[in-house]
């Protein structure tokens, strides 16, 4: 279903986030300088935003969640924790960042973020066609209406102290390669590999200047490295699998095909990649314990 590699996006999400940190640092040197963790993208950093959108692309289904307390799914694409969970606790704001179309979202879950990324989404609005998921427009339609929440809870002043101090991420870009560009023909027929990233750049910059219209200040922006396809990032922390996903045979089942009837790995544990395309959640702890150790120290 996907064909980039998933550890590269995760490791590309650790750089992107050493440099927000430092910069926070040289900017107020608190943890109370970051009232809200605000985030945007795809499946890696999805919550659950799917799970009621009639699309393929869902995880709100066994196995997938078997390592979250109760051992419940909550549509994350993962076996646990996801990059935007660490990273929200780190921060000291929460132990779990909510989708922003979470039934049971509450007032105080909005005054310190939430994410309104889409598995499946892209920065060419293609790319969410295809999956009938949420675009990057209609992601930038929830957080202005979040700001407006924002309004309602804390006031004119304390939304927009909230929004101009909060730190956004957006986590995008490979569903636009592997499945729009590469997977289909709708694109290749009148753009070559060149023409169609710079399709990407444009779509990418429309919407990062309506995000700073809007009041965001620091904002980070993840690239698409092949860090992951370097042998030495794939044995990281002595995983003993790093070319398989766990669920069934870990080539093919992502989504709907890692369902309950699936087989799974026996220890997730030796597993760099939980299905065919998303980390395991100690993966993404490997990515994210870095980040905490050598840079939070940094803006608290």
């Amino acid at each position: 279903m996907q064909f980039f590699s998933p550890l590269s996006y995760s490791f590309s999400i650790l750089s992107l986030l050493l440099h927000i940190l430092r910069a926070q640092a040289l900017l107020k040197p608190n943890r109370s300088s970051v009232p809200a963790f605000i985030v945007f993208g795809d499946s890696i950093v999805d919550p659950g935003n799917n799970n009621n959108l009639e699309t393929i692309v869902k995880c709100n289904f066994p196995p997938y969640g078997i390592d979250l307390a109760q051992h419940k799914p909550t549509g994350r694409f993962c076996n646990g924790k996801i990059p935007s969970d660490m990273i929200a606790s780190a921060l000291g704001l929460k132990d779990k960042l909510p989708a922003y179309l979470d039934p049971q979202l509450t007032p105080n879950d909005l005054l310190t973020g939430v994410s309104f990324a889409s598995g499946g989404s892209g920065y060419d609005p293609l790319t969410s066609q295809l999956v009938s998921v949420l675009s990057l427009h209609d992601q930038l339609e929830m957080l202005k209406e979040y700001i407006g929440k924002l309004k309602a809870i804390v006031g004119q002043k304390g939304a927009a102290n909230i929004v101009s101090n909060s730190v956004y991420i957006a986590v995008i870009g490979t569903d636009d390669l592997a499945n729009t560009y590469f997977s289909t023909p709708f694109r290749r027929a009148s753009y070559d590999v060149n023409a169609y990233t710079d399709l990407m750049v444009q779509s990418a910059s429309t919407f990062y200047q309506e995000l700073y219209r809007l009041g965001a200040r620091k904002v980070g922006v993840t690239g698409l490295p092949p860090v992951g396809c370097v042998p030495s990032q794939r044995t990281l922390a002595g995983f003993e699998v790093s070319t398989k996903g766990c669920c069934g045979t870990g080539d093919l089942e992502v989504s709907i095909l890692c369902n309950p009837s699936t087989p799974i790995c026996t220890d997730v544990t030796n597993y760099v990649f939980w299905d065919s395309y998303h980390p395991t959640e100690k993966a993404y702890k490997v990515i994210s314990d870095n980040l905490i150790k050598n840079y939070l120290p940094l803006i608290v």
